[in-house]
Order: structure tokens, then sequence, then C-alpha cells
């Protein structure tokens, strides 16, 4: 078994889609980095790297065995030793996984260049481990909530956070089936096509509102999205999570 040692990690929790894993240079100094002392190394192929990366599905049962309590976490001069943790690449991508005693990847981090480069070197020479696992009998199925890849491509980690933000708020906006709250909001987008917009039923107009928007990011989507969560304090607070207080 390989181990790397004195690893920064940065836990991203909950998340399915590996874009939200932020790499090193989109950290930031009020996420809670931590040191993990000791952490074994895995190098898998990349069907189940993939998997790990992009799901929230169960581990295979002999990776767990293989990683069961050899990771420690150094927090004020202790040594606490994890349950499930451990670092897994495939020979390309790289990722840190904590499963806090459960058994899918609930906590996921990038390293730090340095350690990557690391991994790389301590791998070279090894062939990938073969773990059986059952992999999703269907495609994943992306959603509004849980956006495909190429939707959030090229993004900053503001950008995708806002992005997402937006597309929560559009969301909400379906739910509510309000035919005239839909043609508002898409006038605010498409104001030149105003007239159109009239002619349109509710799906019509949220579909076509989404379509227009789903593609990108730019000033103009950041000033929608600043509009359309106004008076919504739930979303005004995770605006300013990323913009600092600026909706009136």
């Amino acid at each position: 078994m390989l181990y790397l040692h004195d690893v920064w990690v940065n836990w991203f929790e909950g998340e399915e889609n590996g874009y939200n894993v932020c790499h090193f240079h989109e950290w930031r100094k009020d996420d809670g980095v931590e040191l993990l002392d000791q952490v074994p190394l895995l190098k898998v192929d990349s069907e189940l790297f993939h998997y790990i990366e992009n799901d929230l599905s169960e581990l295979p049962p002999q990776l767990l065995d293989d990683v069961y309590q050899k990771a420690y976490l150094r927090k004020n001069h202790e040594r606490i030793q994890l349950e499930y943790c451990f670092v897994v690449t495939d020979g390309v991508g790289i990722l840190a996984v904590d499963t806090i005693g459960y058994t899918i990847p609930i906590r996921k981090s990038r390293l730090i260049p340095r350690q990557e480069q690391l991994v790389y070197e301590m791998i070279s020479t090894h062939e990938p481990k073969d773990y059986p696992f059952l992999p999703q009998v269907k495609e994943k199925e992306f959603h509004i909530l849980s956006p495909e890849p190429e939707l959030m491509l090229g993004l900053t980690r503001k950008e995708r956070q806002l992005k997402q933000l937006l597309f929560m708020a559009l969301d909400q906006l379906f739910s509510s089936n309000n035919e005239a709250e839909i043609r508002y909001w898409f006038t605010e987008w498409c104001p030149e096509r105003y007239s159109s917009i009239q002619e349109l039923n509710f799906a019509e107009a949220w579909e076509q509102l989404y379509e227009e928007i789903k593609f990108g990011w730019s000033k103009r989507h950041e000033l929608f999205c600043e509009n359309i969560i106004k008076g919504q304090p739930f979303f005004e607070k995770l605006w300013e999570m990323e913009h600092g207080p600026k909706v009136n």
C-alpha cells in the first residue's frame, strides 16, 4: 500500500459532480483546509475514478476494506484516525475522499500541485488495482439542480456558484407555474421579443428561457440572477456569499 504524508485537503461535502470539487487555484482563504498526516494512495481504472469523482454511490467493499482506518488527520497536534479516507487516481485525475464513516464518497478534495506531482511520480510504475463495482446501469441523469458538466465548462468557482443559484431560482419559478411571472422574466432577458413572449404558454416560455440562459456566463447572466432573487432571503444569502451584500 502506498501512502502520502502531510496532505492539505479542502473538503467539498455532498458534491456529486466533480466540477464542484475545486482545484487548488480556486481555494479561498475562508475554506476549512485540513492536514492529513497520513493517507493511503490507490491507483484505479478510469471508469472507477470517474464513478467516485462524479457520483455519491456505494464504494467497492474491497476498496473500503483496503483503506480502513489507515488515514490520520492532524488537528491541534493530535493524530485522529479516520475510518475510510484515501487518495485515488487513474493516472490523470487525482482526488482525496473521506466517507466520514459511511460507504459513499461524502467529502472530496483536490490536492495542492506539489502533492499531485508526487502522486504521479509514486504511481508511475504501478498498475491500476481492480476493484469490482456495479456502475450505474442507466446513464446518470442531469437536471437543472445538477447541471451537465458542459454547462459549467470554463467557468470560475464564483461563476459556477452564481449559475447554480440562477438555476435554483429558475427551478423555483417552474414550481410556481405562474404564466404572468415567467413571461415577465423572459421579457427581462429578451426585451426585444416582448410581443412573441406574450403568445407563449407557461411551459413554452419557461423552456425557451432556460434554453436561452443555460449556456455560458456573462455580465448579463449576473444582472439577471441578481434581479430574479431579490426579496428572497435564502437566495440573497447565497448571492452575498459569492458577491457581498449588493442586492437592494
